[in-house]
């Protein structure tokens, strides 16, 4: 993830949680605003309730990996938090990857071609 930091701290995730604004469907809810930058910063939230932490570790790498190959294509200087669905514990990695593509979609923050 070359032009994305992460999220680390629970007062960014507080504020995007607060301040932001957000879209869900079957797999993924996105929480976005515009930071400003023209980095992107990327947090990732997988609950308890999605499994165990095998499976919570899974999700989240699924998550990365399909915002990773999509990077290029996003539109840069936002804040994001990607949160896992229960639905997303048995889900493959082409379903995620698309309802990350959705997501963007919808909140248009990919970039026209």
């Amino acid at each position: 993830m070359n032009d994305t930091h992460t999220l680390k701290k629970n007062q960014d995730f507080k504020l995007l949680y607060n301040k932001g604004q957000s879209f869900a469907n079957r797999l993924l809810v996105i929480y976005y605003s515009s930071n400003g930058n023209y980095v992107n910063r990327l947090g990732l939230s997988v609950s308890k309730k999605v499994g165990n932490s095998v499976v919570r570790n899974r999700v989240k790498r699924l998550m990365r990996e399909s915002y990773r190959l999509n990077e290029d294509k996003i539109k840069k200087g936002y804040d994001m938090i990607l949160i896992a669905r229960v639905k997303a514990n048995d889900a493959d990695y082409k379903s995620i990857e698309s309802a990350l593509v959705h997501l963007l979609k919808k909140v248009d923050l990919l970039e026209k071609n």
